[in-house]
């Protein structure tokens, strides 16, 4: 998946099938708050899923907290417990 840091915007993109796929960001000290995810109507949460995990992966790779701001980001650490480690002390989902 080629996903593109767009600092200007303040997003990771990636193009689909259906459309781009983002999710925006806010930086703040050593922490990135992951604040909205604009996905392209028909896409499937697969695709999505995947996506995230590439983001938390760039995360993870720059050595930044993750703080999910968006339901469906906090829905995803719920449910996939493995990234817990990214969020900073004293959040939890």
């Amino acid at each position: 998946m080629d996903i593109k840091d767009n600092e200007l915007l303040r997003h990771f993109e990636t193009p689909t099938d259906f459309g781009l796929l983002v999710i925006e960001y806010a930086m703040q000290d050593r922490k990135i708050f992951l604040t909205k995810i604009n996905e392209p109507d028909n896409i499937g949460a697969e695709q999505v899923e995947n996506f995230l995990k590439e983001v938390l992966a760039i995360a993870e790779g720059r050595n930044l907290k993750v703080v999910p701001t968006n339901p469906k980001i906090a829905h995803f650490f719920r449910k996939n417990p493995i990234y817990k480690e990214l969020l900073p002390p004293g959040i939890k989902l």
